[in-house]
């Protein structure tokens, strides 16, 4: 007899729809359930939630009825039919598709099992877009309780107790930040928001808006109370589409419920939320060129002080904090500062999220306690390289950080245990190298970005930065010098020293760090005009080795300029003239013919 399943029974199917979700095919997925279940008769409720952190397992498919679960990871539209026929409408999961069950259940244990979620809380879990689902997370209950207070010294002392202290990469507490706003004279004091997430490889602040934009609201909301600012704006570039789009709903639900806007849940205190969309300068993640942006003008940093907790947009007392941030603030104010501080190290309290891109494994997004070191995450919770190879280096702090070798893969995630390695802790960026990365490419590629992006206010920014840029370029085609290494070094000094913001400031880290732990990269470039990792095409030679070669012809018919002769099954000849060095050849070579110094 057909067995039907009703909404009755509590069937649940819950898809992953952030943007890395929606990019790996998961609208196309939530379409193929909507076809499904109506195929097959099958009612159940059909949900959204914001991804869980595991992006490399995308689309990721959740099913619940009553207390039973089921997480099925990269599901695509052909598998849909058959899990609504077996599991939704039969009543037998497909266990080898799980990540409980599955083969892949290891891993995801490895991926979860060591992570402290309070800022990803409720990312995975809820429906962004639907206030009740973070109201029954105990949302929004702590600004309630601050408000009945009435004391906003308590907040803040909370906020001390806990050592937060601030996600976006300078690391300042964020109690104290408060705390001189507060005490700062004003007719009018502003809360912003900095979602300027601009570091390639990072997307933390994305996720936690995508995922759980209340929590950001309610953050800013008790940092508003607690400073006495009535009025707020969050700066969010305009590439996130689907986070501002996310926000735009939260803040209506929640003036709709009165948890913002005039008179809060009927206290005296009143906070408004604007959305500012940024034009994606990366210099405007500096507060006072974000600012600048807020006020309508081009997003250059301004000297302090004065620092903009006196005098910040249109010269109020401003207090600004990042994403992930504001993020961590209803938990500590539910919890207490003490439970929060109770993790992580002697300056570096609670956990902190971390995006995991690169060449590793299991690329994602996570939530550590501070004190765990590198290699735990990158070896145990990300698996290692996605390719087999050792790992050789991870950047961290964005293009404003710097490339700390495996050799210190054991320094504790903490402030200054990672400033001293010659990185930052930055926003959260982590870009994994492994042996098949080029050291000397990888600060380019940083020291490029950076160039581009500088707002040109300062001289040694401005061109210094293109003079290191020019230098590493002329080292990656084979034509530097050993003196290039000592000017690239004055230069980075320089820069360091006379730049104005943190931009100018950090910008030579890449190329220091890389200097100081891979300089024998620098030196073959130089010396030998080879490049160790096989990356720098200028440096690199394509051969076909005659003793491997069996003529099987797939080198020739993917060549794109032709430079590759020969007839079947006898060995071919690569024209050194002709060839680009795409690497196609190699990639389709399955005899392992092609040679490459």
């Amino acid at each position: 007899m057909e067995q039907s399943q009703t909404a009755n029974d509590g069937l649940r199917v819950v898809i992953g729809l952030g943007s890395c979700g929606i990019a790996a095919g998961a609208q196309d997925v939530k379409d193929a359930f909507v076809n499904a279940l109506a195929a097959h008769k099958v009612e159940a409720s059909l949900e959204d939630t914001g991804c869980n952190g595991a992006c490399h397992r995308e689309p990721i498919v959740e099913v619940y009825q009553g207390s039973d679960h089921w997480t099925y990871g990269g599901v695509t539209v052909k598998q849909v039919d058959e899990i609504v026929e077996k599991h939704l409408k039969g009543g037998a999961p497909i266990e080898e598709w799980t990540l409980q069950k599955g083969p892949l259940a290891p891993e995801v244990e490895a991926f979860f099992s060591k992570q402290k979620r309070i800022a990803l809380a409720n990312c995975g879990v809820i429906d962004p877009e639907k206030i009740e689902d973070y109201l029954a997370q105990d949302g929004y209950v702590a600004l309630k309780t601050a408000l009945a207070d009435n004391d906003r010294d308590k907040v803040i002392a909370e906020m001390l107790d806990s050592g937060l202290r601030g996600r976006g990469g300078g690391g300042f507490p964020t109690g104290l930040k408060w705390k001189f706003t507060k005490g700062a004279t004003g007719d009018q004091k502003y809360i912003i928001c900095n979602a300027d997430e601009g570091d390639p490889g990072a997307f933390m602040d994305r996720s936690i808006l995508e995922g759980d934009p209340h929590a950001v609201l309610e953050g800013m909301a008790i940092a508003g109370f607690a400073t006495g600012a009535t009025a707020a704006y969050i700066y969010c570039r305009a590439e996130y589409p689907l986070a501002i789009a996310r926000l735009r709903i939260a803040i209506v639900q929640a003036e709709e419920r009165n948890l913002l806007g005039e008179k809060i849940n009927g206290s005296e205190f009143t906070f408004k939320i604007k959305i500012k969309e940024g034009a994606g300068a990366f210099v405007c993640g500096e507060e006072t060129a974000l600012i600048f942006s807020i006020e309508g003008h081009r997003g250059m940093p301004r000297k302090r002080p004065p620092f903009p907790a006196n005098s910040g947009l249109f010269g109020k007392p401003t207090n600004i904090n990042n994403v992930e941030t504001l993020a961590n603030v209803p938990w500590i104010l539910r919890n207490g500062g003490a439970a929060f501080a109770a993790m992580g190290t002697e300056k570096s309290k609670g956990s902190k999220v971390f995006a995991l891109a690169g060449k590793i494994k299991r690329g994602g997004l996570v939530e550590v306690p501070m004190g765990i070191t590198i290699r735990e995450i990158l070896e145990e919770i990300g698996g290692g390289s996605d390719t087999g190879a050792p790992l050789k280096a991870v950047q961290m702090g964005g293009p404003s950080g710097g490339c700390i070798p495996a050799k210190l893969f054991d320094t504790r995630v903490d402030y200054d245990e990672v400033t001293r390695t010659g990185a930052i802790m930055g926003s959260g960026g982590m870009v994994v190298m492994d042996e098949t990365s080029c050291m000397v490419d990888i600060a380019k590629f940083f020291l490029d970005f950076t160039q581009k992006e500088s707002c040109g206010k300062c001289t040694f920014c401005r061109v210094g930065t293109l003079r290191m840029l020019e230098i590493l370029e002329r080292i990656s085609e084979g034509k530097g010098k050993m003196s290039d290494l000592d000017l690239l070094e004055e230069l980075a000094h320089k820069i360091k020293e006379t730049s104005l913001c943190g931009l100018g400031q950090t910008a030579p880290n890449p190329v220091l760090t890389t200097l100081k732990y891979f300089r024998h990269e620098y030196e073959a470039h130089v010396e030998s005009q080879r490049c160790p990792a096989k990356v720098c095409k200028p440096l690199l030679t394509y051969s076909i080795d005659a003793d491997k070669c069996t003529g099987c012809t797939l080198c020739s018919r993917v060549c794109p300029v032709h430079c590759i002769t020969g007839t079947k099954k006898e060995v071919h000849v690569l024209d050194q003239a002709a060839c680009t060095k795409c690497g196609s050849c190699s990639e389709v070579c399955k005899d392992d013919a092609i040679h490459i110094e």
